[in-house]
Order: structure tokens, then sequence, then C-alpha cells
């Protein structure tokens, strides 16, 4: 067994509070940045039109499904087993268990490509897309998933290195990448001088742009003297029991991850009844719920993998001790945020247009779902923090119960003769859903067993003893 190193000490060893504090702001911060690259690109389409505004809320749901199955889901799955290989000191696995993580992404990547390269028409149509808004949903989607395998090598580079416990590195990338995307993506929409506008599909070339970018910085790090993880291509062995270790994680996260996003699509798919104005309204302002995604991301990273680095380690209780402290932590950021939506809804809204029918639609929804996003963030940070642990059950069925909730409650309310914010209070209702019962299965001891109520503190704490 190898030495633990400094990293991985600290994520043992040191206080919680502190330490997550200190690992997750910069992370935060950047994280929000990332979620930043949609606005951008949201700001300058919406000057293109509300045609071209409802065609990128159609295919946004998508391009955050990829987002988040190969970050959060797959990434999970990869941060999680090597921070576990790493607290046991196995240092040759985590090793070997990168060449792993980038092989999978790009199996994953080319599934993505051909499945919205055939089907995006069909899908697009399927989630309320026609004319106008369904050609520019195609003319982006088409371009942004010919890349879809930057996209996942990119994410996957990074929950390796998250893995580790450095957050600094994927951080500053990502800050890197916002700066060149800034101007970038309306120059290539616009055009000037000799660069040809494209529209659209500008936003997509740039982002894709960032996304090649990114991954090369990426790889040079793991290549250079400074990185924990020394990956070789040379010395590469394929072994079933490595992919095995992060599919384990990352496919069962990955059902979460379609459950989330087809609450998503289908009340994207319900607002379409209301007329292209209120997908835009819809979209524009369900914006506000992604960009949660990065912001509790930006915690549950260092708390995936102080979990992770735990659970390898024996270290049940402190694992367990670092979830609530997150889940506390995410309930504040997601629920201010939330709040704040709920008052001012327009402000957000205007960013993005002046259209008074999506404005009017947009605010319904944030009045309606505002209120209940910290209920989001706390089933979100637990999800990471269960990624940590290995153990994705209950977060999942936390992510059915939400899609069941939306789906059918906003069913209801449409073939009940409801008013699109009948559609919405249906969204607010399944993210109280979604918080409750994956919080509530932890309380129960599902890390480490069966859920089982009441559960006194005492009888928990004896549970969690590794055997």
């Amino acid at each position: 067994m190898s030495a633990l190193d400094a990293r991985t000490r600290l994520l043992l060893e040191a206080p919680i509070v502190p330490t997550l504090l200190r690992l997750a702001l910069p992370n935060v911060l950047v994280m929000v940045a990332q979620a930043a690259v949609g606005l951008i690109e949201t700001y300058f389409v919406g000057k293109l039109g509300t045609d071209a505004l409802a065609g990128m809320a159609l295919v946004f749901p998508v391009v955050m499904l990829m987002q988040m199955t190969s970050a959060g889901a797959m990434g999970g799955g990869i941060a999680s087993s090597i921070a576990r290989a790493l607290g046991g000191r196995r240092r040759d696995v985590a090793d070997a268990l990168v060449l792993h993580a980038i092989a999978i992404a790009i199996g994953f990547g080319i599934v993505f490509m051909l499945a919205l390269l055939v089907g995006g028409r069909w899908l697009f149509g399927l989630m309320g897309g026609s004319g106008a808004s369904l050609e520019a949903a195609l003319r982006y989607s088409n371009v942004v998933f010919a890349g879809a395998v930057l996209v996942w090598v990119f994410n996957s580079l990074a929950a390796v290195l998250r893995g580790t416990g450095n957050m600094a590195v994927p951080a500053n990338v990502t800050v890197a990448g916002v700066v060149v995307l800034i101007p970038l993506s309306p120059l290539l929409i616009f055009g000037w001088g000799p660069v040809p506008g494209l529209g659209i599909a500008g936003g997509a070339v740039a982002l894709l742009t960032y996304y090649l970018g990114g991954s090369i910085a990426l790889w040079l790090y793991l290549r250079s003297d400074r990185s924990l993880l020394k990956p070789s291509w040379a010395h590469a062995r394929f072994q079933w029991p490595l992919f095995r270790d992060i599919l384990r994680v990352g496919l069962v996260g990955a059902v979460s991850t379609v459950a989330t996003n087809l609450s998503i699509g289908i009340a994207t798919a319900l607002s379409g009844h209301f007329g292209p104005n209120a997908i835009a309204g819809y979209g524009t302002a369900s914006r506000l719920e992604y960009l949660l995604v990065p912001l509790v991301f930006g915690l549950g990273a260092p708390l995936l993998a102080m979990i992770g680095t735990c659970i390898g380690a024996g270290q049940r209780e402190r694992a367990l001790r670092a979830a609530w402290t997150g889940a506390a932590i995410a309930f504040v950021l997601a629920g201010s945020v939330g709040l704040a939506a709920a008052l001012f809804p327009r402000q957000w809204l205007m960013l993005f247009g002046s259209d008074p029918a999506m404005l009017e639609a947009g605010s319904q929804y944030l009045r309606a779902v505002g209120p209940f996003y910290g209920f989001f963030g706390v089933g979100l940070v637990l999800y990471f923090a269960s990624q940590g642990a290995g153990r994705l059950l209950w977060p999942v069925l936390g992510n059915i119960a939400r899609l069941i909730v939306a789906g059918l409650g906003g069913w209801l309310a449409l073939r009940w003769g409801g008013e699109l914010i009948d559609v919405f209070i249906a969204q607010g209702a399944a993210l109280v859903v979604y918080g409750v019962v994956i919080a509530s299965a932890i309380a129960g001891g599902a890390w480490f067993g069966r859920v089982g109520w009441p559960r006194t503190t005492a009888g928990l704490l004896r549970r969690i003893q590794p055997s």
C-alpha cells in the first residue's frame, strides 16, 4: 500500500466544515462561471428572436442531460472510484481508472451523438416543437451533438481530478474557457468582419471550441509532474472490474439524471400546450434551476471526494456527518436563490427577452416553484454524497418520485382544464418530494443497509461502524 498524500489526509482528518468550505467556495464560484456558458448563449440567441429562444429551450434539457450524465452521473462514478482507491491506498488502481474513465467517455459520447443526429427531429417534435422553433432547435442540436465526445471527455477528466480532491485545476480551466467564450459566442453567432455569422449554430460551435480546449488542458496537466495520478497509455491494460467499479455508480446515477431531465422535458412539453411563448417562458425561467445544478455541484464535488475517501478508509461516521453538513449548506444556497427569483422573477427573465407572453409564463413558473428550490438543493447534494458512498438506490428512487409527481400532476392539471400555473405547481410539489425522500432514506440508514424507522442516534452510530 502507498502512503497517504497530503490532499487525501486533509479529506480524512481535517475539520469537516472548514475543509468543505475551503474546497467548495472557489469551486462554487467556478461552477457558476461554467453555468454562465449557457446563459451567455441564451442571452445572445435571444437577440435572434422568440423562435430561436424557443429552439434553445427545446434543446437545452437534452444538452443538460448530457452534461449532467457526463459530469454528475458518470463523472460521479469516476470521482467516487478514484477517491475510494486513494482512501484505501491503492494508487496503482487509481492511475488505471483514469484510462478506463476516458474509454467510457468516448463510448457514451458516440451514443449521444448518434441518438440526437438520428432522432433529434422526432424528439423535439415530441416536446412540442414545430415550425421555425423546431428548425432552430435542429440547427443548434446537430452541431452540439456532433461534438458530444468532447463534452464527455472534458467532464470525465475533470471528474478524475476532483476524485483526488483537486478542485483548483478543473476550476482554473473552466474560468479560462469562459473568458474565451464570452467574445467567441457572439462573434460566431452574429459574425464580424471576415467571420460570417452562423446564427444559432454559432453558439454551438463556440461551445465545442470551449470543450476541446479544456480537454487538452486537463490531459496535459495529468501528464505533468504536478499531477498526483500518473496515467500511461504505454502500460494500459483494460480490466472489467475497474469498468464495473465506475459503471455501478455511474449507470445508476444516470437513471437519476435521466429522471431529472425527463421532469424538465415533460414540463416543457406540457407548457407547449399553451403555445411557443409558454415554451420560451418556461425554458428561460427553468434555466435558473439548471443554474442551481453547477452551484450545488460546486459543493457536491468536494463532498463526494471527502465521503468517498472516508468510506474507502472505513470512516463511516465522518462520512455521514459530512453529508448532513453539505445538505444544510445546499438548502440555504438553493433556497436563497429560489426565494429571490420568486420575489423578482421579471428581473431574471428580462435578461433574455422582453416578449410579454414569455415574461408572464416565466414569472408564473418562478413564483410557483422558486420557493421550493431549497429541497432541490438538498436532494441534489445528497445525490453527490451518495455517489461518494457508492449507494445510489434512494437518490434514484427520489428522482423517480419527482418524475411521477411532476408528470402525473401536470397531466392531471391539463386533463381537468387547469391553467399553466397548475402545471408549475405540480413541479414545485415534485421538488419537495425529491428532497424529502432522499434525506429521509439517508437518515434512516440507507448507506449501511436497509432503511428503518425510527432510528435513534445511538442506534444509527452503532450501525455505521465498519464490520
